[in-house]
């Protein structure tokens, strides 16, 4: 849930979803990006769009996902991100569809269990939320601190019922 996306992907694929307007991004051969509309606005507006298998399998995926068919991801992503970013984005793919975690486990799981902050710089920092599940983290009380993709706390508690995972606004 990046706020300012990097350079403009190779491939841009965009589709409608309950949470909004998704594009996703890719090299030809991984994602690499998807951003959620804030306030019906999407990153590389005045990009044409121009598909690529990837991203064709991905938008089949996600259609699955919104309509409760699919439950798990099965696409090659490829993240640009710091060592210790990456090693939150591997945690955040571990989870299971419905599963949660803290920052705070987070943290324990990268060796910095008192890198709270960081990890959750690195958790907003994901450039492929919902395929890498950044929705599915909150604080220890199980209380959303925020999600700065789409249109912030509503789309998360959006996503975070679909799955059915308990929490707090």
């Amino acid at each position: 849930m990046r706020t300012g996306l990097p350079t403009p992907p190779d491939y841009l694929r965009c589709i409608d979803s309950p949470i909004g307007r998704i594009a996703i991004g890719s090299d030809g051969t991984c994602v690499t990006s998807l951003a959620i509309a804030r306030a019906g606005s999407l990153p590389w507006k005045k990009l044409d769009e121009h598909s690529a298998p990837v991203l064709d399998r991905a938008a089949t995926q996600l259609h699955e996902y919104f309509a409760g068919t699919r439950r798990s991801f099965d696409l090659p992503v490829a993240l640009a991100g710091t060592e210790f970013q990456n090693a939150v984005w591997a945690g955040l793919m571990a989870l299971e569809f419905g599963e949660v975690t803290s920052y705070g486990a987070l943290g324990q799981a990268t060796g910095r269990p008192t890198a709270g902050r960081a990890v959750g710089g690195a958790v907003g920092a994901n450039p492929v939320p919902i395929i890498v599940p950044c929705h599915r983290v909150l604080a220890a009380n199980s209380t959303i601190t925020g999600y700065s993709g789409g249109n912030g706390i509503p789309t998360k508690v959006w996503l975070l019922d679909h799955e059915g995972i308990d929490h707090r606004a």
